[in-house]
């Protein structure tokens, strides 16, 4: 399946390579390679290195969001930079960029893309998109900020379509947004059918 769809990975850039959670995010980016997908991180180490290194390793492509205020290179396993100016910047196109996300284990700069992705979504400033949470690590924020916005009357159905799915593995998150994505397009093509019928 070759989708060329970027995935956005966030996570933290502390992880070394032997660490569990480089090891996870590493074999994220080869499953979301193997089925097409461009890897697209904040550039850095860590979770970034990792799922960037995964994805080369697997023959994919990955994009680095760097910026100018951090004196940090980019990892050696990127191929395109994309150098902004400010933190601000690097954040909102990282969210801009994305067609789906995948959220690992990090710390308050992971907490903030999830949160600025989420709420982008959940209040309709961008179209709904995949929002992958690989393991349990982010269960309990997501738990409850769904259950405060859910009690909200009127607001529970809307908001249940824009839940965070939660993903046991690697293989598991990446399954996920191909069958998302394969799902999309068979709706597309099946409405270009009609479409096509429909004017005979």
């Amino acid at each position: 399946m070759k989708t060329g769809k970027i995935v956005t990975v966030s996570g933290s850039g502390l992880p070394k390579p032997g660490d569990s959670h480089y090891a996870e995010a590493r074999a994220l980016g080869a499953e979301l390679a193997t089925r097409g997908f461009v890897v697209c991180t904040g550039g850095y180490g860590g979770v970034m290195e990792a799922a960037s290194r995964g994805a080369k390793e697997a023959g994919g492509r990955t994009i680095g969001v760097t910026a100018v205020v951090f004196t940090t290179r980019a990892n050696k396993w990127i191929d395109k930079e994309v150098r902004v100016k400010e933190w601000g910047d690097r954040l909102f196109e990282l969210v801009d960029r994305g067609q789906g996300y995948v959220v690992c284990p990090g710390g308050t700069g992971t907490l903030v893309e999830l949160a600025v992705v989420w709420e982008m979504i959940n209040k309709g400033v961008m179209r709904s998109k995949p929002i992958v949470a690989l393991g349990q690590f982010w269960a309990p924020v997501v738990k409850r900020v769904a259950e405060m916005e859910s009690s909200r009357n009127g607001q529970s159905r809307k908001f249940s379509k824009n839940r965070v799915h939660f993903s046991t593995s690697a293989r598991d998150a990446a399954d996920y947004l191909a069958n998302f994505f394969g799902a999309i397009s068979g709706q597309h093509n099946s409405r270009s059918r009609s479409a096509r019928k429909s004017r005979r």
